[in-house]
């Protein structure tokens, strides 16, 4: 399979697609506008003195050669003129020497001034270099005024830091999923040995073994299932138009009220009215995680709620809920894939710590924001912001 095939050129560059180092092209293009406009001056100059002659030559004319003592005379061993086109010759000779002088010098000029310009471009490339071997901790940090290098420093090293937040996330991604799903196949094996390991093991334990592992499966579809809503978020083509929050939510909150009821959680809500622009189908399924988490990270007589209100031009659904108290520090995790407000560890019908990324991502995809806040007696008021039909008149 040619490298061609995964999108990327990797084949060796003929002869003839070799150019000069950019340092001397431009120091050729300085050195050559200088002498270029050194030459239509010199053109223009003997020009108008070859055809437009506003002199006489009287006698014969020499050119002073500076003598002893700081004297000039009219020596023999001077340039004689005695004509118009002598005249033109020699004017030609000096402007030709003073020429090649000038383009000397613009070149030296030049190779400085690119140098100067070209510094930065080095520094560039040395972070980009750095970065395709997988070092993404390095800054160029250009300093110096505000110019269009400097701005594509800045915006590379916002690349780079981009680029490092999204491979960490990755990588705990991968493994966190990994973790996810390794336990629950580690434990139904750890029962079904155990079990087995019992001669006499009767029909009930068995069976009992049976319902233990079919609890454990349904866990494991739900982790997945979590998994595939996450993807679908990340690469869903949006169909917006104008949904009313209100009955999706009052459908939410009713199919909740099981649960909250066996789990003694007073779950409230919809209040208010809102309508947002957006995929009606996402937007279901941000507030039922919302709703979902606060019911189920919650403690036994609790509340949670469910508001709907308008906030800066944006719909907004607030969901609180009461729990555990939860750390300012650890708000940002909560956002990523099989993080849960209480730790990681496992314990039942505790979710599979993907709503908020969920949530997240359907944010990200309307171009709204998500907010955490912590309460000060414990649990979570989350503001999801999504925009709102604008009504004229």
């Amino acid at each position: 399979m040619s490298a061609t095939g995964s999108g990327l050129d990797v084949r060796p560059r003929r002869s003839g697609d070799r150019r000069l180092p950019i340092r001397v092209r431009l120091t050729l293009s300085y050195a050559g506008m200088v002498t270029g406009c050194g030459a239509a001056f010199t053109a223009i100059v003997y020009l108008f003195m070859r055809f437009v002659p506003s002199y006489l030559v009287a006698e014969d004319v020499r050119l002073p050669v500076q003598g002893v003592g700081g004297s000039t005379s009219r020596s023999p061993g001077g340039v004689a003129i005695t004509s118009p086109t002598d005249f033109l010759h020699v004017l030609l000779v000096v402007s030709l020497i003073a020429l090649t002088i000038l383009a000397v010098l613009s070149g030296v000029v030049g190779w400085i001034v690119s140098g100067r310009i070209v510094k930065p471009l080095a520094a560039i490339n040395a972070a980009a270099t750095r970065a395709a071997t997988g070092d993404l901790d390095h800054r160029v940090g250009l300093a110096g005024p505000r110019d269009e290098i400097r701005d594509l420093s800045d915006t590379f090293d916002r690349m780079l830091a981009s680029l490092q937040r999204a491979f960490a996330t990755h990588r705990r991604f991968a493994a966190n999923a990994s973790h996810e799903l390794r336990t629950p196949l580690a434990t139904t094996k750890t029962m079904i040995d155990v079990t087995l390991a019992d001669p006499d093991s009767d029909a009930e334990e068995l069976r009992a073994l049976a319902e233990r592992v079919r609890e454990m499966n349904q866990s494991s579809i739900e982790t997945v299932d979590a998994l595939l809503d996450l993807a679908d978020v990340d690469s869903a083509t949006l169909t917006r138009r104008p949904v009313d929050l209100a009955p999706i939510a009052a459908a939410v909150v009713r199919g909740l009220s099981a649960e909250a009821k066996s789990g003694n959680i007073d779950l409230s809500g919809p209040a208010g009215a809102t309508t947002a622009v957006g995929d009606p189908v996402l937007i279901r399924q941000a507030i039922s995680n919302l709703a979902r988490n606060a019911v189920r990270h919650n403690r036994s007589g609790g509340r949670a709620s469910v508001r709907l209100s308008v906030h800066n031009g944006s719909a907004r659904v607030t969901v609180t809920n009461t729990g555990p108290p939860v750390s300012p520090v650890s708000l940002e995790s909560l956002t990523e894939p099989f993080v849960r407000g209480t730790g990681r560890t496992l314990t039942r019908k505790s979710g599979h710590g993907l709503g908020l990324a969920i949530v997240s991502g359907v944010a990200a995809a309307h171009d709204g924001t998500l907010r955490l806040h912590p309460n000060p007696d414990g649990g979570l008021t989350v503001h999801l912001d999504l925009p709102r039909v604008v009504t004229t008149g």
